[in-house]
Order: C-alpha cells, then structure tokens, then sequence
C-alpha cells in the first residue's frame, strides 16, 4: 500500500510540473508567435478538408502551390465525388502518396454528399468517419473552418516538439493529444498547436535545431544534453 501511494504521489507531482512548464511554454510562444495559425490556405471547409488530406507527409508550401489548380477545378463536394480518379490523382501528385490521397478525398467527398447533405461536417465524430480523416484532420478542420476547438492537433511538429520538452514520452498521436489535453489548458489548446507548429519549422527544425536562438531552451531538457 505504501509503495502504491508513493507512485500515485510522484505520478501527480510530475503532472504538476508539466502543467506549470506547459504554461511556461504557452506564454513564450504566445510572445514569439503572435499570429501562428493554419498555414494551409483555403477559403472555406471543404477546401481546408482536401488541403488537410494532402498535407500528410508533405510540406505546406508545396500543397499551397497545388491547391490553387485543384479548387478551380473542383468547387464542391460533388464535383470531387464525381471527379475522374486519374485526374485528380495527376493534380495532386506532387504532394506524394497520390492515389491514397485523391482515393481519400474523392471517397470522403461522397460520403459528405450522401451522408452530410453536400456539407462538411461540424461535429469530430462525424468528421472521423470520413475516409482519410484522422483526429490531426478533423481538428485541423474543426478549428480553423469552424472555430471549434475539441483536441491538440498532433502533426509531425508537435509530436516532436512535445517530446523534447518532456510534455509526453508517447509515440502515437493519439496518445501525444491526451497527454497535451491534460496539461494545457483547453482554452490554449488551438493557440498551443499552432504554436509549436511554428517552432518546429521555423527553430527546433528536426535536423539542425537552433537551441542558441530558441525561447524554450531554458525549459527544454533536450537542450541541456
């Protein structure tokens, strides 16, 4: 029983001090990135949803320099359903893994003709059945289309980011999210995202992090190895 409550007493005071270092965190970034948000360009869900989809191992200047052509070509959830595959595939091609994409997009554009009326879904559970949709997707779409924020959107930045800071030792996106909900305030959720998106490219690049120049390196214990 002893040895029991000593681990619940470390596991809860280890909690404590990711919550305060994650506020600690928060506040610099906040000051570092004043207006980090969603860099993929769009003009309304849908085209959020497909840019979102194209953006999986591919960088977001790239799916920007593609999407111009494909939402001129495509301007609603039918027109996508209805799209010849080859085609669709030959627009999105420079993004990588082509088929699996425009197969996700052209599938999930049906299912939001069929299912959801023509209109992208509003709601994370909705969102999920989509092919193609995972929860880094949905809470893309959910909180730059429609303002509503329901998770941390865990993409290759964050997941590393939150680890070398020690807010997670999880793998897995899903993981990484419930151990970031815990720590940072729901408030701060999409701000935080963004955030460290930001970072992640612009300093703690995965190759060559520049820990001189990075706001966090005080409370980075990557940085003191």
């Amino acid at each position: 029983m002893v040895a029991l409550r000593q681990d619940c007493v470390d596991v809860d005071s280890m909690a404590k001090d990711n919550r305060k270092n994650a506020g600690r965190i928060i506040a610099l970034l906040k000051k570092e990135y004043p207006k980090a948000g969603v860099a993929l360009k769009f003009g309304e869900p849908l085209q959020l949803l497909v840019a979102t989809i194209l953006s999986a191992q591919c960088t977001d200047e790239r799916v920007n320099a593609v999407t111009p052509a494909l939402f001129k070509r495509y301007r609603t959830a039918k027109d996508y359903a209805n799209a010849d595959l080859k085609e669709l595939e030959t627009l999105v091609h420079s993004t990588g893994f082509y088929k699996n994409k425009a197969r996700n997009i052209k599938a999930a554009a049906a299912m939001i003709v069929s299912r959801f009326g023509g209109k992208v879904p509003e709601d994370m559970a909705d969102l999920l059945l989509l092919p193609g949709v995972a929860r880094k997707t949905a809470n893309v779409v959910l909180g730059g289309a429609f303002g509503k924020v329901e998770g941390i959107v865990v993409d290759t930045h964050v997941a590393r980011v939150s680890q070398l800071l020690g807010l997670t030792r999880n793998k897995e996106p899903a993981k990484i999210e419930q151990d970031l909900m815990t720590v940072v305030p729901r408030g701060e959720w999409w701000r935080f995202s963004n955030c460290l998106i930001a970072h992640g490219r612009r300093v703690c690049i995965a190759r060559r992090p520049k820990c001189d120049l990075c706001v966090l390196n005080k409370l980075c214990p990557s940085s003191w190895a």
